[in-house]
């Protein structure tokens, strides 16, 4: 997905995936990006750093050049850049000054200097105002991640790093069978909640969707919002439940036919069920008044107990940390089924490899780029990772012998009862216009009324749009 909402300094929030109100920031991204980068021998760079290749530095990195990094300040935090992966690079090549580089707001930092072919070296791509990805790569101006892939692991014997990856890892950040971008953060998204809450209730987690709907009612009951989620900044954490509840209807192919563009993906029956029974829930369960609110706010009221369900990735914990009272104790639940004819399993999951890392391949780093991404991906940087920000990374077997926390416990649990049912989209980073558009539409259905035909019918334009429109590159999975 995105992957951090925004920043943790000014209640903003992180994402994953990740660009809120940022409509008109990015609104001819690729049109910009492209008359600025492709063709012409001046965008070409002509003084890249390069040392020799050898069994300890086999991308062959110049230890003593710069390296130059931007991490996103949401969600995550950026100590695991600063106390964990910085040092592990310097380590390697103690030569070498690694300017570190933190941001609330990547596109209105960043743009500007790839489109002056002034990038750093490795970014970070998220939060609500994140650079369109997939307008950089049709740019030219993301590195392919092959070499990567292929060198050798930096802690784990004999295995390469895409061998030490979970499966699915290299294909999430692929773009038409190429690998730009490591989504490093393995995110599972399901409705989250406090077991205390829960418990001292007598509530019980629903399974079923007449089951969910008697707890919301009970919620409201008890004077408590049943259902929330932010509309200011994050209406793709709704957008994304409401295409989980369509894939567990139809069946993942739901998704995969609108990531593919194919006619009629949207106005398909399991996406219209689906935005119908959210669509009943957000006029019965809902405030309105959390239209206008940022993600770390309404997950604010989560914490005082005024909020019972709360859509979200495994971020979520780590992110409230400092608001979270002593024995909330955050647990996660699968997204209930929409009855008994469902495709999937009540147990299925939204589950993928999120939060976009990537190398410039026109900065004058791209070497340097890679190896700090291979250290990321080493066992100790995975490990350390997941003790600051309590949420998993594409490193498998990396929680060996840590203690954790109750919410990633939960999404641990959550995660193994799935099994193999779970699936994720693409289409959000592939194409921005329709990730505005779709934010700007679920707002409409949950917040104001709107209905499932007009859901579908905005989104199915949006998409048709995007699938005629030639300046567009188009990617299929």
């Amino acid at each position: 997905m995105s992957v951090t909402p925004d920043s943790t300094s000014d209640l903003t929030r992180r994402t994953l995936l990740r660009r809120a109100a940022a409509a008109g920031l990015l609104a001819t991204p690729a049109a910009g990006l492209l008359s600025a980068c492709v063709g012409g021998g001046e965008d070409e760079p002509t003084d890249q750093a390069e040392g020799e290749k050898s069994a300890a530095n086999p991308l062959g990195v110049d230890g003593k050049a710069p390296l130059e990094i931007y991490i996103f300040n949401g969600g995550l935090g950026t100590k695991y850049a600063t106390d964990v992966h910085v040092p592990s690079y310097k380590k390697a090549f103690p030569d070498a000054e690694v300017k570190f580089n933190q941001a609330e707001e990547m596109a209105t930092v960043l743009q500007p200097r790839f489109t002056s072919n002034q990038a750093p070296d490795m970014v970070n791509n998220a939060g609500s105002k994140l650079m369109d990805q997939g307008a950089l790569v049709q740019a030219g101006q993301v590195q392919d991640l092959t070499d990567l892939y292929n060198a050798p692991s930096l802690d784990i014997p004999g295995k390469t790093v895409k061998d030490t990856l979970v499966p699915g890892t290299i294909e999430q950040g692929s773009f038409n069978g190429k690998p730009y971008v490591l989504n490093y953060a393995f995110t599972v998204f399901g409705l989250w909640y406090s077991d205390k809450l829960m418990q001292a209730n007598g509530w019980t987690a629903p399974k079923t969707w007449d089951e969910f709907t008697a707890v919301l009612d009970k919620a409201k009951a008890a004077g408590k919002v049943g259902y929330a989620y932010a509309g200011a900044n994050a209406a793709y954490y709704q957008y994304l439940v409401i295409l989980t509840t369509a894939a567990k209807i139809g069946g993942a192919d739901v998704l995969k036919n609108i990531d593919n563009l194919e006619d009629g993906a949207w106005t398909a029956e399991p996406v219209k069920q689906a935005a119908q029974l959210w669509g009943e829930i957000g006029a019965k369960y809902m405030d309105k008044a959390h239209l206008g609110l940022r993600h770390t706010e309404v997950q604010l009221q989560q914490n005082q107990d005024r909020v019972l369900f709360y859509p979200s990735g495994s971020w979520l914990e780590n992110e409230q940390a400092k608001d979270t009272p002593a024995g909330f104790n955050y647990a996660v639940i699968p997204v209930p089924s929409a009855s008994s004819s469902d495709k999937l399993p009540q147990s299925a999951i939204y589950a993928a490899a999120g939060e976009m890392y990537f190398v410039a391949s026109k900065g004058k780093n791209p070497r340097g780029g890679m190896e700090y991404l291979r250290h990321m991906l080493s066992k100790e940087g995975a490990k350390g990772f997941t003790q600051l920000t309590k949420v998993l990374t594409v490193v498998q077997g990396a929680t060996e012998g840590l203690t954790i926390s109750p919410g990633l416990t939960s999404s641990e649990a959550m995660l193994k009862a799935a099994g193999s049912d779970y699936f994720a989209y693409r289409w959000d980073t592939w194409y921005k216009k329709m990730d505005d558009e779709c934010r700007a539409a679920t707002n409409e259905l949950m917040f104001n009324g709107g209905d499932a035909n007009k859901f579908v019918t905005r989104m199915q334009k949006v998409a048709d749009d995007v699938k005629k429109d030639p300046s567009i590159e188009k990617f299929k999975r």
